[in-house]
C-alpha cells in the first residue's frame, strides 16, 4: 500500500472548494455522473468499448451509509490516478486560490476538481478503477478529505471506475432513494449515457414485459440519453413535441407552438423553446428555460444566455461550447455569451414573423397568450422590437386584429394619428357606447401602458388615448346643441352645484343624445399614476389627483332643461346626480359618496313621484 500527502501549498483546501466552488450540495451528483459520461466517451473514442453497453450505476446502501457511482468508461492506471487526482486537481485548486481568491467566478481549469465535490457529502471517498489499456493493474485510492491519501493494488475485473462516498452526518438526505432519484433527474435527465439507480444492488426502476402469463423485468434508466431536441426538426412529430413538453415541465396543458433550434454555425446550439398558454394573471407566468452544456444540466433561467423576456417561455437549450468554469455554475467570456443570447433572440423573432406571414389566422388566435411576452421583449430589447414590429398586432373590442399601419390607415378620415383604447370594457362601457362603429383597441394588461409609451416614442405623430381621456372628433356634432348664452349659464350652474375647483367643465355637442355627461381623465397623468402603482407592487405611493373634466352633452334633453333652470335645490341635486353617474362609469365611489348618492337618488324619486 502506498501512502502519501497531497502536493498542495494551501491548508484546509477542501473546505474552501466546498464553499467557493459549489453553491448547492447536491451538485456532486451531477459532477460524478458527468465525469463518468466523459470517461465512457473517451473509451468509445479509443474504440475499446466493444460490444459492451455504456452505463452508469448509482448504488445506495443505507446500512453501510454509502453511495457509489460506477461507470464502464476508460478507467485509470495508478499513474493516471496520481496525475489527475493527486497532482493536477490540487495544483489547479492551488492556482485557483492564488490567482482568483478575490473572484471565484473566474475560469479555473477542467481536470479533477469536479471529483472533489464528492467531499461535500462524503466524510471519506474511495476510488476503485481499472484502465481499459491491456495489461493494466486495478488500483484503489482513498482519502478522508484531509491532506493525506492511500493507494493500493486491488483485484477488479470490470474496466471502469467506482467512486464510493461514505456519507457524512450532514448529508443523510442522500441516503433516501426518493431524494436521490429526484436529484439525478434534476441534473442528469439528458446525459448521453443510461443511468441506473439501485439500492443494495437491486434496480429501483424497471420495465415490465408481458408474454402470456410470464412477466420479464428489465432495469430502466432514469434519464433519456437521446432527448428530442437532438433530433432534426423534420424527424419529429407534433405529438412528440407535446409529449416532450409534458414530461419535461410536468405540464398537463398543451403549448401554443414551439421553436426547434438545431444549428451548427455560428454556434453549436440545439434546443426547443415552447410558448405556453398565458395564465389569468401576467405575474403568475413564470417560465422555465433549462440550460445544458453537452447534455449536462447547468441551471434554470440563466439570464446571461437566455434574454430575460424569453424566461416567460419554457424550454431546453443545449450549447456544448458554453464557456463555463469547472463547477459549471458560472459563465465566462461575455462576448461569446452575448452573441449566443442575441442569436436566440433573433431565432425567436424569425419564428414570430414566419407565423405572422404564413399562418396569420393562427397567429391572431395566439395573440392573447403571447402578446405580454412580445411587448415585454420590445421594451427590454430594441433589436427585438425592430425585428418584430411588423408583426405586432392590436385587437379591437370587436375581436378584429390589425397592425399599426392598418389601424392608422383606417383612422385617417376620423381622427388622424390617434388611437383610442379601453382597459376595461365593462367599466368603460358608457364611453364605449359613443365609439360604436369605430376601432377601439383592447389594452388590458399591466404591460400595455409602458408599451404604448414606447410605441408613441417610436412614432412621433401617434398618440394613444383611453376612451374616457378625450373625445374623438367623429363623436362631435357639426352644430352646437345650445347657444353660447345657454352654455355659459349651464357652466355657471354646475360650477355652483358641484363646488369643486379641481374639476374642469366643458360643453360639447355629441352625436349621441342619450349620454348627458362624461367624466374625462387626463391621459398622461393617469398613465403616470398607474405606472407608479405598478412599480410599487401594491405598496404605498405618493398620491396625487388626476385632472378631470366633466363634459356636458348639449344635445341631451336633460342637459338642455338644466340650462334653463335656476340655481335651487332641485337643480343642484340633478347636477350632483349627473356627476356621480359619470364617475360611476369610471370607478366605484367611496362609501361616504355612495351613501350620499343613494340618499339623493331616493329623494329625487320621491319628488318625481
Amino acid at each position: 500500500m502506498e501512502k502519501g500527502q497531497l502536493s498542495i501549498h494551501a491548508e484546509n483546501l477542501l473546505p474552501i472548494i466546498k464553499k467557493w466552488l459549489y453553491s448547492d450540495k447536491d451538485i456532486f451528483v451531477r459532477e460524478l455522473i458527468s465525469n463518468g459520461c466523459d470517461a465512457i466517451a473517451k473509451r468509445r473514442a479509443m474504440g475499446l468499448l466493444g460490444e459492451e453497453s455504456p452505463r452508469i450505476v448509482v448504488d445506495l446502501s443505507k446500512e453501510a451509509r454509502t453511495l457509489s457511482f460506477t461507470d464502464n468508461g476508460v478507467g485509470m492506471t495508478a499513474e493516471e490516478v496520481k496525475k489527475y487526482i493527486n497532482q493536477v486537481a490540487f495544483s489547479g485548486a492551488s492556482d485557483f486560490l492564488e490567482r482568483f481568491k478575490d473572484n471565484h467566478e473566474q475560469l479555473i481549469g477542467h481536470f479533477g476538481l469536479g471529483f472533489y465535490s464528492a467531499f461535500m457529502a462524503g466524510e471519506k471517498v474511495r476510488i476503485e478503477t481499472l484502465s481499459c489499456l491491456e495489461g493494466s493493474q486495478a488500483v484503489a485510492w482513498e482519502s478522508d478529505g484531509g491532506m493525506e491519501y492511500e493507494m493500493e493494488d486491488i483485484d477488479r475485473q470490470a474496466v471502469g471506475t467506482t467512486i464510493t462516498l461514505f456519507i457524512n452526518a450532514d448529508s443523510e438526505e442522500f441516503l433516501d432513494a426518493g431524494q436521490l432519484r429526484q436529484t439525478i433527474q434534476k441534473y442528469c435527465s439528458f446525459m448521453p449515457v443510461p443511468i441506473y439507480l439501485t439500492v443494495d444492488g437491486k434496480p429501483q426502476e424497471q420495465h415490465v414485459h408481458e408474454e402470456g402469463e410470464e412477466h420479464e423485468h428489465e432495469p430502466a434508466a432514469l434519464n433519456n440519453p437521446s432527448p428530442l431536441y437532438l433530433k432534426a426538426p423534420k424527424d419529429v412529430t407534433e405529438e412528440e413535441y407535446k409529449e416532450f413538453y409534458r414530461s419535461t415541465f410536468l405540464q398537463f396543458d398543451e403549448p401554443l407552438f414551439w421553436i426547434h433550434l438545431n444549428v451548427d454555425y455560428p454556434f453549436n446550439l440545439k434546443g426547443i423553446l415552447y410558448f405556453p398558454r398565458l395564465q389569468s394573471q401576467f405575474g403568475q407566468n413564470e417560465g422555465q428555460v433549462k440550460l445544458y452544456a453537452g447534455q449536462v444540466f447547468v441551471a434554470d433561467n440563466i439570464k446571461e444566455v437566455i434574454p430575460e423576456f424569453l424566461l416567460l417561455l419554457r424550454g431546453v437549450i443545449d450549447c456544448p461550447d458554453l464557456p463555463l468554469n469547472v463547477s459549471r455554475s458560472f459563465l465566462q467570456n461575455d462576448g461569446y455569451v452575448r452573441k449566443l443570447s442575441d442569436y436566440i433572440t433573433r431565432k425567436v423573432a424569425d419564428k414570430l414573423l414566419s407565423l405572422f406571414k404564413n399562418e396569420r389566422e393562427a397567429y391572431d388566435k395566439y395573440w392573447d397568450d403571447i402578446h405580454p411576452f412580445i411587448k415585454y421583449g420590445c421594451l427590454r430589447d430594441h433589436k427585438f422590437y425592430d425585428r418584430v414590429k411588423d408583426c405586432l398586432i392590436y385587437k379591437t373590442t370587436l375581436g378584429e386584429s390589425f397592425t399599426l399601419p392598418e389601424l392608422l390607415e383606417r383612422a385617417k378620415e376620423s381622427h388622424e394619428n390617434k388611437l383610442f383604447y379601453t382597459q376595461d370594457k365593462e367599466r368603460q362601457s358608457a364611453a364605449l357606447k359613443l365609439y360604436e362603429g369605430m376601432d377601439v383597441l383592447v389594452m388590458n394588461t399591466p404591460i400595455d401602458n409602458p408599451f404604448m409609451q414606447m410605441i408613441e416614442g417610436e412614432n412621433k405623430d401617434l398618440r394613444f388615448a383611453r376612451v374616457d381621456a378625450e373625445l374623438a372628433d367623429a363623436l362631435k356634432c357639426g352644430e352646437a346643441g345650445l347657444d353660447e348664452e345657454a352654455c355659459k349659464k349651464l357652466t355657471e350652474l354646475f360650477t355652483w352645484a358641484l363646488d369643486d375647483k379641481s374639476l374642469k367643465l366643458e360643453t360639447q355637442a355629441l352625436k349621441d343624445e342619450a349620454t348627458p355627461a362624461l367624466l374625462m381623465q387626463d391621459e398622461n397623468m393617469r398613465r403616470y399614476q398607474e405606472a407608479m402603482r405598478l412599480w410599487s407592487q401594491g405598496g404605498e405611493t405618493a398620491s396625487f389627483p388626476v385632472p378631470q373634466t366633466l363634459v356636458l352633452n348639449t344635445t341631451n334633453p336633460l342637459i338642455g332643461r338644466l340650462a334653463a333652470m335656476e340655481q335651487d335645490e332641485n337643480s343642484r341635486s340633478l347636477c350632483l346626480e349627473l356627476k356621480d353617474l359619470a364617475e360611476l362609469s369610471l370607478q366605484p365611489l367611496s362609501p361616504e359618496r355612495m351613501n350620499e348618492f343613494l340618499q339623493r337618488t331616493l329623494a329625487l324619486l320621491n319628488r318625481l313621484g
